[in-house]
């Protein structure tokens, strides 16, 4: 039987065999998607601003991630499904289902938050969700074409790839009345980098989530990472420039941390509905969405919406049903996370 239980080492590396999901589920999937990337661009706005006020982008990243885990923590007592998470993930890990790395999805965000509170106040909201556009979507696709999340793989169909590259194409559109700026060149780096790295944090939670059957210890696992790596990098960055300056009073600027519980554990829920591609565009257009409407009426930094931002959200939204209708979908097993 422990043979059997542990299988070969391809068969741990690839996770559980996928189940058909329902057109209506994968609908729902998207749907969600969307809220969790409007989730996204609020977060950003808050991480930004937030860090511009502390004179502080990192402690600001700490504050966010921290915050979350704070609430995460708090309810593992009121959990009994986060509990017993918690246990299936210490035994799956025993067992090589799962490996080490793949816990190891809260360096990504991490990565994204660092990024908002660093750059997202002076590119404005939705230049820097146009650089995460660009990072995710080539990520995304090559996640999915390798297996590595939950979903299992997924062919580079060309209704795929040409979404992938209308989405590039927005993206350089949108951003290309700022690249003359060389001031703003290695702020876009970031932005580009959080992207790569956010889809393969989907890939790895949606796996921790399915070995878990939780969502929210998924989530957990996450904060535990993403906290711990920004703590180091927030040392460093005091050694070097100094503690913060300003304490905001402002009690909105500290929530970006429940913000972003909400982004991860529905990702680490519809990325086993949908496959890490689909999830990326579906997030990607409630990003611009919002951000759209955030830089339009917030805009921060004195930077307001370009017409060359407009048009390559409009072309990037157009690209998300183009993918959508790629390739064959097969998605793992229900998780029933959301009973305390």
């Amino acid at each position: 039987m422990t043979t059997a239980r542990r299988g070969s080492a391809a068969e741990r590396e690839r996770g559980p065999e996928p189940a058909v999901v329902s057109g209506s589920r994968k609908a729902l999937g998207v749907g969600l998607a969307v809220v969790s990337g409007v989730a996204i661009a609020a977060q950003g706005r808050i991480n930004g601003q937030l860090g511009a006020e502390l004179h502080d982008s990192m402690l600001a990243a700490v504050i966010s991630f921290g915050g979350g885990l704070l609430l995460l923590v708090l309810a593992i007592p009121l959990s009994r499904r986060m509990r017993a998470g918690l246990g299936r993930v210490r035994a799956e890990l025993r067992t090589g289902t799962l490996r080490p790395w793949h816990c190891a999805g809260g360096l990504g965000g991490a990565l994204l938050v660092a990024g908002q509170s660093v750059a997202a106040a002076v590119l404005g909201i939705a230049m820097f969700t146009v650089g995460v556009v660009a990072g995710q979507t080539m990520s995304g696709l090559f996640v999915d074409r390798v297996g590595l999340g939950p979903a299992g793989p997924q062919g580079l169909t060309w209704q795929r790839v040409a979404g992938a590259v209308l989405t590039l194409l927005a993206v350089a559109g949108a951003v290309s009345g700022e690249l003359g700026h060389a001031g703003n060149l290695w702020l876009l780096s970031l932005p580009l980098a959080a992207g790569v790295c956010m889809a393969l944090q989907q890939a790895v939670n949606g796996r921790v989530g399915a070995a878990a059957g939780s969502a929210l210890t998924a989530t957990l696992v996450n904060f535990a990472v993403g906290t711990t790596a920004l703590v180091l990098a927030w040392l460093v960055s005091l050694a070097v420039r100094g503690g913060p300056t300003a304490v905001p009073a402002n009690p909105l600027l500290y929530v970006g941390g429940l913000v972003g519980i909400v982004f991860i554990a529905l990702a680490s829920v519809v990325v086993s509905w949908t496959g890490v591609l689909l999830l990326g565009l579906s997030a990607i257009a409630g990003q611009l969405i919002g951000s759209v409407l955030l830089d339009l009426l917030f805009p921060a930094g004195g930077t307001g919406l370009s017409t060359s931002t407009l048009i390559g959200t409009a072309v990037a939204l157009m690209a998300i049903p183009i993918a959508a209708a790629g390739g064959r979908r097969q998605g793992a097993a229900t998780l029933e996370q959301w009973r305390p």
